[in-house]
């Protein structure tokens, strides 16, 4: 089993369709092993995107992660982090696929309503990052 992060990022919870978002994943058959809304700060959010800290996009995309509430969620599947890369879609909603996430939530390519995990090992950290595995529920079945 792998695990993989999701972000319902502040667009996504603005618009108030973190429900519909979370119906998709749990219809594609993913196992919810954590979850739970928050506020980042800038720290955080500066310390889980630090690997684009040099990219020109950084400060914007920590600014827009602070700018409310987000809700992080713990995911656990058989090649979960590919499967949710391809439920999210493409980053870019207009090249994003039908019925994707992000074709149906997200604004923009900086509003794309969600995140997910690009590698298993990321997928690890990321989910490390948020929760304790006091937190994770894996071995509730």
């Amino acid at each position: 089993m792998e695990r993989t992060l999701a972000i319902c990022k502040p667009d996504a919870v603005r618009k108030n369709v973190v429900g519909e978002i979370i119906t998709m994943i749990s219809n594609a058959g993913f196992k919810i092993i954590g979850l739970k809304m928050l506020r980042l700060t800038k720290e955080q959010a500066g310390a889980f995107y630090a690997v684009h800290k040099e990219r020109p996009f950084y400060e914007e995309l920590v600014e827009f992660m602070c700018s409310g509430p987000v809700v992080v969620l713990a995911l656990e599947k058989e090649n979960a982090v590919a499967d949710y890369r391809t439920l999210i879609g493409a980053t870019d909603p207009a090249e994003a696929a039908e019925g994707t996430i992000r074709k149906r939530f997200a604004a923009s390519k900086g509003e794309n309503a969600v995140h997910g995990s690009d590698s298993v090992e990321n997928g690890k950290y990321e989910v490390a990052f948020f929760f304790s595995e006091a937190e994770i529920a894996a071995n509730v079945r």
